[in-house]
């Protein structure tokens, strides 16, 4: 085979990006959430899509879907970027702000797609290691900073797979650091107690990255959006492609965002849902640590992970195995469901542990 037919080196020894997705009948790998959006919402979908101009290219801008964003969060429109998922956010960011001869900085364990967008950009990745707790060692983030000058930083917050939220007082430690851009990846910070959005400005090189598929219950869409700076927003719309966010898209986003109480309730439940499930956990011999999301990272003490989460699997209940990842020796991570889907889990977490 021809040189020209394969893929560059770094590439080509990437294992990517994988989480198994086996049929089960209870299904808490992937953060999902277990509610649909409200039926009002699929209605007023199903009236837009009808008066969609099919031949037409979407709107370049997603100006419409911004606007309704920035209300959301009251800045201006034009320090909102969307993408489709916030992966593509996280992407473009990379490919504008790192790239080759720049580095990204990441704090370990967190997010796989951090490092993963970083390296397939070109980029330089430095790795950071959290505290023994999981928590975010700021001696080590200042190593990591002086050491490698990253371009960008990323924070997960609440951070995934751990759960924890980070504080302002932390956050605003390592902004004060950061020698170029800090991204807040808050995927999940409609189930934590504040966000990063505070500190957002047009003066601090900071930027909030956002997703639709959790709290909003809007996976299948694929829909992500970041707040930050007017001047990088400017910056991200060099670099993403054209007509890059669909019309159908574009709908769906701006219709969510008119049931706000809604998505409320439910974010609401599975706070609820989540104190109960951990209240469980902690009568059972296994490690848990403290989540502001809508899952919880546990060690079982009695049995190796592996083996936990294929006894789990032959009860037709998946949740994340990440006792591969590094850092997290023997954990595993479950999306709060159901209260019928965490019973069925917790039945089933009580044998394999027995």
């Amino acid at each position: 085979m021809g040189a020209h037919f394969l893929p560059r080196d770094d590439v080509a020894i990437r294992a990517g990006y994988h989480s198994p997705q086996v049929s089960v009948e209870v299904r808490l790998n992937t953060n999902e959430s277990p509610f649909p959006p409200p039926p009002e919402f699929l209605d007023a979908l199903a009236a837009e899509v009808a008066r969609v101009e099919w031949h037409r290219y979407p709107d370049r801008a997603a100006w419409d879907l911004r606007v309704k964003i920035a209300a959301l969060h009251g800045v201006v429109p034009e320090q909102v970027f969307v993408g489709n998922g916030s992966n593509e956010v996280l992407q473009v960011l990379s490919l504008t702000y790192a790239g080759p001869g720049r580095t990204v900085a990441v704090f370990e364990p967190t997010y796989a797609m951090h490092s993963q967008i970083a390296r397939i950009a070109g980029s330089d990745v430095a790795i950071g290691a959290r505290s023994p707790d999981l928590s975010l060692d700021q001696g080590e983030v200042r190593r990591v900073l002086a050491e490698h000058t990253p371009a960008i930083t990323y924070v997960c917050s609440p951070n995934n797979p751990t759960g924890m939220v980070e504080t302002p007082e932390t956050l605003g430690e390592v902004l004060d650091l950061v020698p170029g851009l800090l991204v807040v990846d808050e995927a999940y910070a409609q189930f934590a107690p504040w966000s990063a959005l505070t500190l957002v400005s047009d003066d601090t090189p900071l930027v909030v990255t956002r997703t639709f598929s959790k709290t909003w219950s809007m996976a299948a869409a694929r829909l992500g959006y970041l707040v930050g700076p007017t001047w990088v927003v400017a910056e991200l719309e060099k670099v993403v492609l054209p007509y890059h966010l669909d019309t159908f898209k574009q709908a769906a986003g701006r219709i969510a965002l008119d049931f706000v109480p809604e998505m409320e309730r439910r974010v609401a439940e599975l706070v609820e849902e989540r104190g109960r499930l951990v209240a469980e956990l902690v009568d059972l011999p296994v490690e848990v640590w403290p989540s502001s999301a809508n899952f919880v990272l546990f060690r079982p003490v009695t049995r190796d992970g592996d083996s936990v989460w294929h006894d789990l699997l032959h009860h037709s209940v998946l949740v994340r195995n990440c006792s591969s990842w590094l850092g997290l020796d023997g954990c595993l991570r479950v999306t709060i469901g159901t209260t019928d889907e965490d019973d069925r889990f917790l039945a089933a977490l009580r044998k394999a542990l027995a």
